[in-house]
């Protein structure tokens, strides 16, 4: 599979041993600059939650209670203010992007069996799979609906791009389900496809509201395309360091699901021999216990596969933090450089 230039290969040995750690309280120093415009969206998810079909709203509302960050909402709201946008009509279509990650995770735990999301059971275990999927395909289309009321074509066009290349990464993951053999450059695309892909939108129908030049909406494209890798290398990470109380699901779930991510990729290339066939047998195994994903995390430690990736992701948030040079230093660009810190020492 063919790979372009805007998730390129970073070689390892040329980037730094670090994960950048700003200030102690870099979190709630960004949600106290952001905790208005996150009021104004979570205001609006609500709203746009109503419908007459009493099941729509209470799905609905469950998946959007349960933990979500609101990231991409909230960067279609900070790129609009970014380029000059200082009315309040950006929360109802930000929303449009948060309605859009819903349905794809409320399809996710169909297809994943998944049993828990963030810390609580997952809706399909609680409404089961058809009416899961059906409230998901409800949010697709308010989304557009919300995006149509708007009358510009161009962002109907991000919109749908974005959602045609999150669908065929949803179908190269499921290709790619139980694939041991995928390579670096397969696995980005995937990531891309289900992460970058949204949150690029996000950032640039935010400049596309803001009346941003067209450098400015490239900029922002750029930003939340590295931003987007970053954030799913971290996650991915996550599931081989974390603690299942922080993530909100077990700690190997994506082993679990048959998902090879970079961490385990890059183990693969570089463990010993004996270690590389380990990790081959547990992955292959019908059932996983508790102590073959603890042996497995540990061998991909020790193998590199945790420091690589985390190197993977401080190299793309230092792009998306590039990618904002065009603009000059103002309090809403502080906030997105931050965004892109935060995202690479996140412990959830």
């Amino acid at each position: 599979m063919n790979t372009n230039s805007d998730f390129k290969i970073v070689d390892a040995s040329a980037l730094p041993s670090f994960i950048p750690v700003g200030p102690a309280n870099l979190k709630e120093k960004i949600y106290t600059q952001v905790g208005s415009d996150l009021s104004r969206i979570e205001q609006e998810i609500n709203r746009l939650l109503d419908s007459d079909i009493p099941l729509i709203s209470v799905v609905g509302r469950y998946i959007m209670g349960s933990g979500g960050k609101r990231l991409r909402p909230l960067l279609m709201v900070l790129a609009s203010r970014l380029c000059g946008y200082k009315g309040n009509d950006d929360a109802r279509l930000a929303v449009v992007f948060e309605f859009v990650h819903a349905a794809t995770l409320l399809h996710d735990d169909v297809v994943d069996h998944a049993e828990f999301r963030r810390s609580r059971p997952a809706a399909n275990t609680v409404w089961g799979n058809p009416a899961v999927v059906l409230v998901g395909d409800f949010l697709y289309s308010r989304s557009i609906q919300i995006a149509v009321e708007y009358g510009d074509v161009r962002v109907l066009k991000v919109l749908l791009a974005a959602t045609t290349r999150m669908s065929e990464g949803e179908v190269l993951q499921l290709v790619n389900s139980d694939n041991l053999e995928i390579s670096e450059g397969e696995y980005l695309e995937v990531i891309t496809r289900k992460t970058a892909v949204l949150i690029s939108a996000a950032c640039q129908t935010g400049a596309i509201f803001g009346g941003g030049q067209e450098a400015e909406e490239k900029a922002l494209m750029t930003y939340g395309h590295n931003l987007g890798i970053a954030f799913q290398l971290i996650d991915d990470t996550l599931d081989f360091t974390g603690e299942a109380e922080e993530l909100g699901k077990p700690v190997g779930n994506d082993l679990q699901e048959g998902k090879a991510t970079l961490p385990l990729i890059y183990a693969l290339g570089n463990a010993k021999a004996a270690e590389r066939v380990r990790l081959r047998q547990i992955f292959t195994s019908e059932t996983i216990a508790p102590e073959n994903v603890c042996e497995m995390n540990a061998i991909v430690a020790r193998s590199g596969g945790i420091q690589y990736s985390t190197n993977q992701a401080c190299a793309h948030a230092l792009r998306a933090k590039e990618a904002l040079r065009v603009f000059p230093e103002s309090p809403v660009k502080e906030i997105l450089q931050d965004m892109a810190d935060y995202v690479t020492c996140r412990r959830a």
